[in-house]
């Protein structure tokens, strides 16, 4: 059986989507609202059972090429996801199967990833749905879209990772969706684009420490101890909730440029509220060198930082297909390091 789980990028509402779970401790805490698209990369895969063990064999971005095969045995499973290794989230996921379910093992062929890794495209996330998707068509466990969600991301934080659910949002596929999170519960929209939307998806060719965000951030739950927490809470939750709310309004409208004013606000709060909660990831001087970078700024609607933010990856929206080649080839010209990804939301009217 053939698989592909695309990557997926989180236009608006990072991070509001753990916060949102610490509402079962402090129910002040405001629900969480994140807008997500998918990207025409991800993650192709060739499927099948096998009887004894678990055998992924992993081609990434780069060419690199691994392999690692692991009896379906759940400790062994999950010693292994507690390890944070590239295979900790197959051995997650698995292990969650082995739990919930009467099944054997898998052989996963992924011969192509032409997703980036841990530039908060949800990589490791559309590994996680790659693995619950490929045990659910394979022994017929009729599963929904929301059942596999669930399953990769009860396997995704077996492992060190501290996601949120938004991340297995990649297993929606082809379409844009707004996540409301309440506590453990969780609602999906779909949202109806009447027009195209163009956007630029930039690797800054830069690093950044997630977990790190993710560890200072959670520091601010589920009682804010201090100021600088008062206003994580206050920006991951009320005023992200406004601005995502607003953006997915525009979406439906087919506005890129409210969309791009709302990007710019959003970086402007982020960067207020939680830079002074985790300095040395945030601060993110790569992303911000070229968010404000003047060559640029004709062709650009509006930008702001992915994922977890930090110096992994850029966003822009822009007018057209030509405005978007514009950017590329300055970017491309300008910062050889960086890569960029055209990114178009399709108009489904």
């Amino acid at each position: 059986m053939q698989l592909f789980v695309p990557g997926r990028l989180c236009l608006f509402g990072e991070h509001s989507d753990w916060a949102a779970g610490y509402r079962q401790l402090n129910p002040a805490i405001e629900k969480g609202y994140t807008l997500i698209a998918s990207i025409d990369r991800g993650i192709y895969a060739e499927v099948k059972p096998h009887s004894t063990h678990l055998i992924f064999r992993a081609s990434l971005n780069d060419g690199t090429k691994i392999e690692a095969a692991f009896r379906m045995d759940k400790t062994a499973l999950l010693a292994e996801a507690e390890t944070g290794s590239f295979f900790s989230y197959v051995a997650g996921v698995a292990a969650q199967f082995l739990t919930h379910y009467r099944v054997g093992g898998l052989e996963i062929d992924n011969y192509l990833t032409d997703l980036p890794i841990k530039k908060g495209l949800s990589s490791s996330a559309a590994i996680c749905v790659l693995v619950a998707r490929a045990f659910n068509r394979l022994y017929d466990l009729k599963m929904n879209v929301r059942d596999e969600m669930e399953m990769a991301y009860l396997g995704e934080i077996a492992t060190p990772s501290r996601c949120g659910r938004m991340d297995q949002g990649c297993a929606y596929g082809n379409r844009s969706i707004m996540m409301i999170f309440d506590g453990t519960h969780m609602d999906v929209v779909e949202l109806k684009v009447p027009k195209d939307l163009f956007f630029v998806i930039v690797d800054l060719g830069a690093s950044k420490n997630t977990q790190e965000i993710l560890a200072s951030l959670n520091q601010a739950y589920p009682f804010a101890a201090n100021e600088v927490q008062e206003n994580v809470q206050k920006y991951l939750g009320s005023i992200s909730a406004k601005i995502t709310q607003e953006v997915a309004s525009a979406l439906q409208q087919g506005d890129a440029v409210k969309i791009g004013e709302l990007m710019k606000v959003a970086q402007r709060q982020f960067d207020r509220h939680l830079i002074p909660a985790c300095r040395s990831q945030l601060t993110a001087p790569i992303l911000h060198e070229l968010l404000n970078y003047q060559p640029i700024q004709p062709y650009i609607l509006g930008g702001k930082g992915v994922g977890s933010q930090g110096d992994g990856t850029a966003q822009f929206i822009v007018k057209d297909d030509e405005s978007q080649q514009q950017v590329i080839d300055i970017i491309e010209r300008d910062f050889p390091q960086m890569e960029c990804l055209k990114m178009t939301i399709p108009s489904q009217s």
